[in-house]
């Protein structure tokens, strides 16, 4: 008789096709939260995934979707569940095949401890299902044409609401030298000047990924920095941390940051692998810090802030 699976080997297997499929780029020297910048199909038409509603997905979902995209060469972000296709009075078409995404959550489960308490603990869960690109499904009509095809906007010096987002965020970003990095000591962002950077994009994108570093400090979402100078491994997680809200948040500008890699990403590449094949929900983990870091970033948005410096 076959033995039905326990729900936390369905969990730890969801994991693990996940952690696959993105170490599996790795191996070929992909990054594939930046793969789609380099997609001729997107050219013009940058944004991160986004649901039948409009609304963009976020997280490891957003990493999975652009994948896809990519591999299977699909123009189109938008993508849907089988059932909302057919709500919206359209079909998936024969033979075609889904793409897996994840929807996150807890639940609160009632146990004993040693002493005979009943304690209320709460489980993570990850749950697979699959959705559809727009360019699957048949029927929809106008609903879900692609944006028409204007090119990419002139690039400037610099980006005007760019530079608004950044300002907002009241971080102190100072210019000057050849490196761009974060100092928790004395919480800045050094960053070398604009007109240093191939193209202003790359400017932001650099610009983006410090901040993301610069979210994690203690008196903010306290993600542990101490370790980053002396542990390579725990350096290599934060980076990539880092690197994935660079790319969500440079989707949510709608900037296509220069592709070539900085200097340090090479050996990046190898830690990350290393992470990875050893801990399967670290990608998990990591888009959902790099999602939070993010998020917090767009709620500074609307909160005044005196102490913003461009030095």
């Amino acid at each position: 008789m076959k033995k039905e699976k326990t729900t936390s080997e369905q969990h730890v297997n969801v994991y693990t096709r996940i952690t696959d499929r993105i170490i599996a780029a790795l191996d070929e020297g992909v990054r594939p939260w930046v793969q789609p910048w380099n997609s001729r199909h997107l050219a013009g038409r940058v944004s991160r995934p986004l649901r039948h509603n409009g609304e963009p997905y976020s997280g490891i979902n957003v990493l999975l979707l652009w994948s896809e995209a990519m591999a299977r060469g699909y123009a189109s972000s938008t993508w849907m569940t089988f059932r909302q296709a057919q709500e919206l009075g359209a079909c998936v078409r024969r033979g075609e095949t889904g793409s897996m995404v994840v929807y996150a959550n807890r639940i609160s489960k009632t146990e004993t401890d040693g002493a005979g308490n009943e304690i209320e603990r709460d489980i993570p869960f990850l749950k697979a299902y699959s959705v559809f690109n727009v360019e699957q499904i048949e029927r929809l009509g106008d609903r879900y044409a692609d944006v028409p095809d204007g090119g990419i906007a002139q690039r400037i010096d610099r980006i005007a609401h760019a530079d608004v987002f950044f300002a907002k965020t009241g971080a102190t970003v100072r210019h000057g030298g050849d490196r761009a990095y974060y100092a928790p000591g004395p919480d800045i962002i050094q960053m070398p000047p604009i007109e240093t950077f191939q193209d202003s994009e790359s400017y932001y994108a650099t610009l983006a990924h410090e901040s993301v570093h610069w979210a994690g400090a203690s008196h903010r979402l306290n993600r542990d920095l101490s370790r980053y100078a002396k542990d390579r491994t725990e350096r290599a997680r934060e980076e990539l941390i880092a690197e994935l809200g660079a790319a969500f948040l440079a989707a949510d500008l709608g900037m296509v940051p220069e592709l070539e890699p900085r200097p340090d990403h090479a050996s990046y590449l190898a830690s990350w692998l290393s992470v990875l094949k050893n801990d399967k929900r670290f990608i998990v983990q990591a888009a959902a810090q790099a999602q939070r870091s993010v998020t917090f970033l767009h709620d500074l948005q609307t909160v005044p802030r005196r102490d913003a410096a461009w030095r």
